[in-house]
């Protein structure tokens, strides 16, 4: 029987002020690369927790989601040295903006992260070959274009929440 096939789950902060975008600069297989603050959804929590934690992980900054942006997928392909089939891995990218709290002073930034840094939309088109994801900027375009969807168009069922034996 095949595998049962999974997309993988991440969060995006897409954050404006003064017309700037906050992006992170990180180490990646491929070099330095630009990419929203971003990450994977964990175990035990809601896609707007999971937006909140590695906003703050990635840029030392509090962050309050307060709509969605939107829902993406994207797939990477990439031959992996001594194996037969490439790593495949389709992402399922839930874009949320809102309000950008505190900085929290002397917080080191998630391994790999080498800095935050505010660009505009121009910057952001200037550099797509140092994208990590190309959602980047569909992202930052779907902001841009005022699309807004309330919170609560997503759910958390109390189950994620529950005790594991």
């Amino acid at each position: 029987m095949k595998p049962r096939w999974k997309p993988s789950v991440t969060v995006a902060a897409i954050i404006e002020r003064d017309g700037k975008f906050l992006l992170v600069e990180e180490h990646t297989q491929d070099g330095l690369r630009l990419n929203n603050p971003a990450g994977h959804l964990d175990p035990d929590e809601s896609l707007a927790q999971a937006c909140r934690r590695e906003t703050l992980e990635e840029t030392a900054f509090h962050f309050t989601p307060n709509a969605l942006v939107g829902v993406y997928m994207s797939r990477f392909e990439r031959q992996v040295s001594g194996q037969a089939d490439p790593l495949d891995i389709t992402y399922l990218r839930f874009a949320f903006c809102g309000t950008l709290g505190d900085e929290v002073a002397g917080q080191a930034l998630d391994e790999g992260i080498v800095r935050t840094l505010w660009l505009s939309p121009d910057e952001i088109r200037a550099r797509v070959p140092l994208h990590r994801s190309p959602l980047l900027l569909t992202c930052m375009d779907d902001y841009l274009a005022g699309k807004r969807y309330p919170i609560d168009l997503v759910t958390t069922d109390p189950s994620v929440y529950a005790a594991k034996p």
